[in-house]
């Protein structure tokens, strides 16, 4: 790998409850962050047991400044629809705020949207339509969304983005409980195995993968899937993971969503 770099941890960092920390940079929107949830996916379901995790929204903006003046209108109550390429990371950030999991429901649904095209994702109130498709506390949302603490834990992913010089997304930074090791900063996408050869080295012990889960198991984790997604957990060709998933259409467990781009798969 030629995109490896060590450096140091951020100033103000989460605390750590397993050995090994994540930091992936990306911008939810990027075609490149759905490959780099499917690599994650299946190292969630394999070796979660070795690390925690959390999003750096990278998204490259010109400016907020324009969307602060424009914002102000609609988030007061004012029956206005705005929109900007700000807002969906900052709704990320708003959702975040009511905890790690009703963030990742937000911005699945938000990527949904975004693949299928059903929405304008960076429609105001398309975003607050999000809310309540993934079932977060909506009022608390729309509080949290016109609030300086969205915009500013935006602002904070921003400047660790620019602080650990992360310069291309998606990218994954491995941290360990050890305080004194310096990070290893891995820019780009490689294979599967790269990662777990990271967690191996980092850890320095042979490390256990976990039992795969059952299909109803994997959608209660997951809820929304591609069909590469199921091919990769289960190391499987897609047309094999495409006949056990319409197995599971007909069984009416769960629904497959479509247009001429993507198909994904949900829980019913």
């Amino acid at each position: 790998m030629n995109n490896v770099q060590l450096l140091s941890k951020p100033a103000a960092p989460s605390s750590i409850t397993k050995p090994i920390e994540l930091y992936i940079f990306i911008d939810p929107l990027c075609h490149k962050a759905l490959k780099m949830q499917t690599m994650l996916r299946k190292l969630l379901v394999e070796y979660e047991h070795y690390f925690t995790w959390r999003y750096v929204l990278s998204t490259k903006l010109a400016s907020l400044n324009s969307l602060s003046r424009r914002t102000k209108g609609c988030l007061s109550g004012v029956e206005l629809d705005i929109t900007h390429p700000a807002l969906p990371s900052i709704a990320i950030k708003a959702a975040e705020l009511q905890g790690k999991r009703a963030a990742s429901r937000y911005m699945l649904k938000l990527q949904e949207h975004a693949l299928l095209k059903t929405k304008n994702i960076t429609s105001y109130c398309a975003l607050i339509d999000i809310a309540k498709e993934s079932k977060i506390d909506v009022d608390e949302f729309i509080t949290d969304f016109g609030s300086k603490e969205a915009g500013r834990a935006f602002q904070c992913d921003l400047h660790i983005t620019r602080e650990m010089e992360v310069d291309e997304v998606p990218s994954i930074v491995f941290f360990s409980e050890r305080i004194e090791d310096e990070g290893l900063k891995v820019s780009g996408m490689y294979s599967y195995e790269v990662y777990v050869q990271i967690l191996q080295e980092m850890l320095n012990e042979e490390i256990t993968c976990q039992p795969l889960p059952t299909f109803d198991e994997l959608f209660d984790k997951f809820i929304t899937l591609t069909t590469q997604d199921v091919a990769e957990i289960y190391s499987i060709s897609e047309q094999h993971a495409e006949r056990e998933l319409k197995k599971r259409m007909l069984q009416q467990k769960i629904e497959r969503i479509t247009n001429d781009d993507v198909t994904l798969w949900r829980k019913k």
